[in-house]
This record gives structure tokens, sequence and C-alpha cells, in this order.
């Protein structure tokens, strides 16, 4: 299923004003409808390896994988869109690249990265992350954040521990309770959301979101829907004019048009059955 022609892509990661490297990698493939984020951390340089590493072997797997599917397919012992389990399985063989690296490296020892990707296919997206990089969507005027961190403070949050006028203030913001790397094995969280036309949608490293208010993303996105181009630069423009203390990574993409998958041999023949 190509996609080019269905989304609009704009994708802009920036150092910040305290670092010296960028951790962030982010990347794009519009044939196949994937978006992917990764925010890396671990010692001197390590963090861009390990995102660097997460990007690529998302890009590959499923580039290769998605053209030997079949649009809309599901999986018969998990009951998800096989799509679905296409990220999973990618998120996976990343997460033992970086861990591989990591333990044989011991410049890269303890290495990781947040990871959040978006696939787009039939009418819908599929959102997949780890960690506290984040992704929203602005349809109208409605404008909703779609995951949920990884993080300690989500779990305070969740809890009823601190409320959110607290979690501003906290200090634990950057504490996540999941990555990609640390451990041999991580679930990539998986949802999947039904997809109009005109919808945008922005994937987000914690640059952003510990500096600029959800509703001041939202008042970009709003008034500069129509250039996504110009949406992302004021969106860095203001992380960094609050201080840039991280790097700063976005991609924005907006749909242009329908994309639902054509029915295959199989789907055709049971619709006759009936």
């Amino acid at each position: 299923m190509d996609l080019t022609g269905v989304l609009e892509v704009v994708r802009l990661s920036d150092v910040g004003q305290r670092r010296d490297h960028n951790e962030d990698a982010i990347a794009s493939d519009i044939e196949i409808g994937l978006l992917v984020l990764a925010d890396g951390m671990g010692g001197y340089k390590a963090g861009e390896v390990a995102s660097e590493i997460a990007i690529l072997t998302m890009l590959a797997e499923l580039k290769e994988a998605m053209a030997q599917l079949d649009p809309g397919q599901i999986d018969p012992v998990s009951g998800m869109q096989a799509e679905s389990m296409l990220l999973m399985d990618a998120a996976a063989k990343a997460n033992a690249s970086i861990f591989s690296v990591s333990e044989s490296q011991p410049q890269c020892a303890g290495m990781g990265t947040t990871l959040v990707a978006a696939l787009f296919t039939n009418n819908k997206v599929l959102v997949g992350h780890i960690g506290d990089s984040r992704m929203y969507r602005l349809r109208g005027d409605w404008f909703e954040q779609l995951t949920e961190d990884h993080s300690l403070l989500q779990e305070q949050l969740s809890s009823g521990l601190i409320t959110p006028e607290q979690a501003k203030l906290s200090n634990n913001k950057n504490l996540v309770t999941r990555a990609v790397g640390i451990d041999p094995e991580v679930e990539l969280e998986v949802h999947e959301h039904d997809v109009e036309v005109g919808d945008i949608y922005l994937l987000c490293s914690d640059g952003l979101t510990d500096l600029v208010e959800d509703a001041e993303i939202h008042g970009v996105l709003s008034g500069l829907s129509s250039n996504l181009a110009m949406a992302a630069n004021q969106l860095v423009q203001m992380a960094n004019d609050l201080g840039g203390k991280d790097n700063i990574s976005v991609i924005l993409a907006k749909v242009l048009k329908p994309f639902a998958a054509e029915h295959s041999w199989y789907d055709n023949f049971l619709n006759w059955l009936k």
C-alpha cells in the first residue's frame, strides 16, 4: 500500500540550548506510512547510538515486512491487526540490537532510547511507544495526547499521588519506567486509532513537552495547520526560548485524503460467499 500523496510530513530536530550533541533521531517513510522518533540516553554519545539503531532497525524491518503484507489482515492468535504485530516485532529487534551493543561495547554500556512510531494503514494509524516520547492528534479544534508516558511521574499521576499542578514542578520528569535497549526484552505498547482527512499528528521528544504546555502546542498547530514547516519551526523555537534544556524533535503529519486498503482476492472471495 503506497501512501505517497496521502500524508504531508515535516520533520525537525534541534540540539537545543544546553547540549553539545543531539541524541534524538527522527525518520519517516511516506511510501509505507511510517513515522519514527527516538530520544536516546546513556554515556558520552551512547544515547545517539541507541536512538540511531532504533530508527534504522524500525525502518528496515517494516519496509521489508510491509512489502509482503496484505493490508488489513488480522493475526489469528492475538486478534490484532497484522501491522500491529509487525510494529511490535520491529521494536523487539531494535531492543535486541541495542542491548547487544550495550553489552559488548563498554563505551555504550547502559544506553537506551525512548521510541514512538506511527504506522498509517487502511484509514487507521497504529501508534506504538516506549518511554516518554509522545504522539498527539489535532482533529478540527480537538487536541489530545494519544500516548501515555511510561514514566515515574505518569505512574504518580495515574495513582493519584500527585496532582497535574504538582507534576509541573516535579524533579522526576525524566525518569522513564520503560526504554528500548535497557533490558533483554521490552514490550511496545500499541493502540489503533481511526484516521480522518485533515487530522494533524505530532510525534515529539520530551525536549518539547517538558517546556511547552499542551495548550500552547495546540495553539501553534491550530494557527499554522496549513503550514506544517512553519509550525514545526515555531514549536522548536518556543522550546528554545524557554531554555532549550534538551534536544527538541518533532514530526508533523497531515492526512490529505483517505487511504482504505484494496481488498485482497481472499477478502473478495469471502464477501462473495456472503
